[in-house]
């Protein structure tokens, strides 16, 4: 998929050859060695890689818990079955339940064919199936998805507001951008579900600097400028000096809801 609001392009990175398989076991070790308790693996799409299972793994055998972001297309009852001791979460990307709003901002197979809502429906009774722990995130300003959320049940749903970074989505980011009003209209369209669903908002303040995150090329990178601030490599100086020259914010990471019964 090509999701035109996407902030983690690395479109100024194409030039470095990605991390191998081996350098990011090494990564997901130091991670842990330094207190991390938590990792999830994103994208792009996560699933692509034809070594997640492995980095699954090597998280869930140093004490992590572990998750993955991903648009679902990839969740295959293979995929499902084979991940069950090494995977605890799963975070799906839904931002909206119309065909020609997800081909509009490029949530879609090849620009085409988005995933319909029979489909997500089917994806989630196969995620409760195997026992993972469900998380959506949206992106979205107009839509009701009470009903759809309600029927998924999720053990939080994060509502963001959709972030411009400078070097990433400039292009395709203007018309795409939400008011505060706007989010917190959305916000009010959707209050209706279950109290017994978190309901996780994070406007652009909170997402910048507030998370703690790695690059293709084995970097820590942040945001909190609107744009993005890389670290020297984890592998040449190690995790605890490399993070040490992020402005990472604890603070804005507890008040966003990042600490939560994981």
């Amino acid at each position: 998929m090509k999701c035109k609001y996407c902030f983690a392009t690395f479109q100024d990175i194409k030039q470095h050859s990605p991390l191998t398989k081996s350098s990011a076991l090494q990564i997901v070790e130091q991670l842990a060695e330094i207190g991390f308790e938590k990792i999830t693996f994103v994208g792009g799409e996560p699933t692509l890689s034809p070594w997640l299972s492995d980095l699954l793994e090597k998280a869930k055998s140093c004490g992590l818990t572990t998750m993955i972001t991903t648009n679902g297309t990839n969740l295959t009852e293979q995929f499902l079955n084979e991940n069950q001791q090494y995977l605890d979460w799963i975070g799906l990307s839904i931002d909206s339940l119309k065909a020609s709003t997800n081909i509009a901002i490029g949530r879609a197979l090849h620009g085409t064919t988005p995933t319909t809502e029979k489909e997500y429906r089917q994806l989630i009774d196969n995620i409760n199936r195997y026992g993972y722990k469900l998380k959506i995130n949206t992106e979205n300003y107009s839509e009701s998805l009470a009903n759809f959320i309600q029927y998924a049940n999720p053990s939080r749903w994060k509502i963001f507001q959709v972030l411009p970074i400078r070097g990433q989505n400039d292009q395709h980011i203007h018309s795409l951008t939400v008011s505060e009003e706007q989010f917190k209209t959305f916000l009010h369209t959707n209050s209706s579900i279950s109290d017994k669903i978190q309901i996780v908002p994070e406007t652009n303040e909170q997402m910048k600097g507030s998370y703690a995150m790695v690059d293709p090329i084995g970097r820590f990178f942040e945001n909190a400028s609107g744009y993005h601030k890389y670290s020297r490599p984890i592998l040449d100086i190690g995790a605890r000096l490399a993070i040490q020259q992020m402005d990472y914010s604890f603070s804005k990471f507890i008040n966003r809801g990042g600490m939560y019964r994981w």
